[in-house]
C-alpha cells in the first residue's frame, strides 16, 4: 500500500513552533517521518517541543531560536540548520501575531510589527531557504500559514493590520509560486479559521463565540486539534507535485458565506 504522505528523510522547518498550531503541524510532519526544526523566539519552549516530538515519533527534532524580524538572525539560523542537516525540503511559515484594536486607534508601531512578523518574516525565511537549500536541490515545499482573515474582513475582532498582512501573505504565495515553479518548488497557503488551542479555548467556548460559530460557520463549530494536519501533509507531500499557488481555507466553511 502506498503512503502518499511519506516524508522519511526529509527536513521540515516550522516557524512559530513553540505553541498552538505550529506544534500541531510539526507533529503531523514528524508522524510521516520528517526530521523537524522548531523555530521560534523562546528557546526553552522549542527545546521542550523538539524533545516531545523525538520521544513521540522517534525522529530527529531540534529547536533553533530565531527572530524572523531580523534578517541577520534568519540567515544565521538557516545556515545552522543547513550545517546540521545539509538540506531543507519543507518550510511552514506559521509564526504570526495579531494586534486587536479599532483601526482608528492602531499605532504605526502595531501596523509595522504585524507586517514585520506575518509578511516580511515569512518572506525572509522563504528567501533564504529557497536560495541555499531548495533552488540548488531543485525541490521544495513552502506552506505559508495565512488566515481566513487574509481573505475577508470581520466585525468580531477589529484587526486591520492582521487582515492586511495576511492578505499580503496570500498574494506573496502566488508571486513566489509563479517565480520558483521552474525550480521544482511549490508554494501554497493555508488559511485557517478559528482553532482550539490552549490559548483560544476559553475565548472560543464563551457564549458570544459559540453563538458566532452557529451563525457564521456552516459546520457550526470551531476547528479541533488535528484538523489542520492532513492539509499540511497534503501540501508538504512529494505527491502534491502539480499543486502550487493554491490558497486553501480550512475554516469550516466560514469564507464560503
Amino acid at each position: 500500500m502506498k503512503n502518499y504522505f511519506d516524508l522519511t528523510g526529509q527536513v521540515a522547518v516550522v516557524t512559530g513552533a513553540s505553541t498552538g498550531l505550529g506544534v500541531q503541524m510539526a507533529k503531523a510532519l514528524a508522524s510521516q517521518g520528517a526530521k523537524i526544526v522548531c523555530v521560534a523566539r523562546r528557546q526553552n519552549l522549542i527545546d521542550e517541543v523538539a524533545a516531545e516530538i523525538t520521544k513521540e515519533f522517534g525522529v530527529d527534532a531540534v529547536g533553533i531560536r530565531c527572530d524572523i524580524t531580523d534578517t541577520a538572525n534568519v540567515d544565521a539560523a538557516v545556515d545552522q540548520i543547513m550545517e546540521k542537516f545539509g538540506r531543507i525540503d519543507i518550510l511552514v511559515n506559521n509564526a504570526g501575531t495579531g494586534a486587536v484594536a479599532p483601526a482608528e486607534d492602531i499605532t504605526d508601531e502595531q501596523f509595522e510589527n504585524e507586517f514585520q512578523i506575518d509578511l516580511f518574516g515569512s518572506f525572509r525565511m522563504a528567501r533564504k531557504i529557497a536560495k541555499v537549500a531548495m533552488i540548488p536541490a531543485k525541490y521544495g515545499r513552502i506552506i505559508n500559514i495565512s488566515s481566513m482573515y487574509g481573505l475577508v474582513g470581520n466585525k468580531v475582532a477589529p484587526c486591520s493590520p492582521y487582515h492586511a498582512a495576511k492578505g499580503g501573505l496570500v498574494n506573496l504565495t502566488r508571486g513566489l509560486a509563479s517565480e520558483w515553479g521552474k525550480y521544482g518548488i511549490t508554494v501554497n497557503s493555508i488559511c485557517p479559521g478559528y482553532f482550539y488551542t490552549p490559548l483560544t479555548k476559553e475565548t472560543l467556548d464563551s457564549d458570544f463565540f459559540q453563538a458566532n460559530a452557529k451563525a457564521f460557520i456552516p459546520l457550526e463549530r470551531y476547528g479541533n486539534e488535528g484538523e489542520l494536519d492532513t492539509t499540511t501533509l497534503f501540501l508538504a507531500s512529494p505527491a502534491s507535485t502539480y499543486v502550487t499557488g493554491v490558497i486553501l481555507p480550512v475554516d469550516g466553511g466560514y469564507t464560503a458565506m
